[in-house]
């Protein structure tokens, strides 16, 4: 996983955790620019992780501002295989960045709406603001969730606001079933290799350079060659088969979140479509 404190994941580790053009109305959809260049507006930086600013397609100006970033990076500490965390408050702080990876502001949550490694690696968090506030204050817009499945191919960068850098490359292929210590992801996203992320990514946007939305979310990455062990996941197929890629890194695919939820950025993980694991 690519948090930046390895002393952090060792002492969980040691203590017995599991792993590792005229005015819109006020209740007027947020429009999203597809973006020409990817930068750093809408990204923040945790205190130990990345994430951005993020909203569903359906997402409106006056709804609760959504954060995105990964499961291994919940301040309470990483959720154990199977463990599903809804509607937990929070008062985690995040810092917003501007274009040019500039400091705008802070960010403040009021609770964690879903976190998980189950299936999947991602914390979505709401603030005590909303999307028309955080615009009218610091002229940021949010990134769009997809609502789509990424594509092989695809042209993508990986926006790291902990460290203010980027890594562009594509999407190499899909993994049925990736396996790092005790979680188990479902149809990860691979990077060619020169997205070489590094701890701290974690949570990162990946970013469909073609539309500006957000298609994944950057979680991990085999460092040492080891087969299924936590920083050294592996690959497994439909039929079982293991494969280990050295120096390959991971993101866990985001398209499925928006049908989990509901007017007004409420979750709502029974309604039809959404496949996100329940409590």
């Amino acid at each position: 996983m690519k948090k930046p404190l390895i002393g952090v994941l060792t002492a969980l580790l040691l203590a017995g955790a599991s792993a590792l053009a005229g005015a819109a109305p006020a209740a007027a959809t947020v429009t999203a620019t597809p973006a020409v260049t990817v930068n750093f507006a809408g990204t923040v930086a945790l205190s130990n992780c990345s994430g951005s600013l993020v909203r569903l397609p359906a997402s409106a100006a006056g709804d609760p501002a959504l954060i995105l970033t990964n499961g291994h990076c919940l301040e309470s500490g990483m959720p154990a295989a199977g463990q599903v965390v809804v509607n937990q408050t929070s008062s985690r702080t995040f810092t917003l960045l501007s274009a040019s990876a500039a400091r705008l502001g802070t960010l403040r949550a009021v609770k964690v709406v879903y976190s998980t490694m189950t299936d999947t690696d991602v914390t979505l968090y709401q603030l005590d603001s909303t999307y028309a506030s955080i615009t009218s204050r610091y002229g940021i817009s949010p990134l769009t969730l997809s609502a789509s499945h990424p594509v092989q191919g695809t042209s993508i960068k990986v926006v790291s606001g902990y460290w203010k850098k980027t890594y562009s490359c594509s999407v190499d292929g899909f993994v049925y079933r990736l396996k790092e210590g005790g979680w188990t992801w479902k149809d990860s996203l691979r990077y060619t290799s020169s997205c070489d992320t590094i701890g701290g990514t974690s949570g990162s946007p990946v970013i469909d350079t073609a539309t500006g939305e957000v298609v994944a979310v950057n979680n991990t990455g085999n460092e040492d060659g080891a087969s299924c062990t936590v920083d050294n996941p592996c690959e497994v197929d439909q039929n079982g088969v293991v494969t280990v890629r050295k120096g390959i890194n991971y993101a866990e695919e985001t398209y499925g979140i928006p049908a989990c939820f509901a007017a007004g950025n409420r979750l709502d993980l029974t309604r039809a479509g959404c496949a996100l694991p329940r409590p």
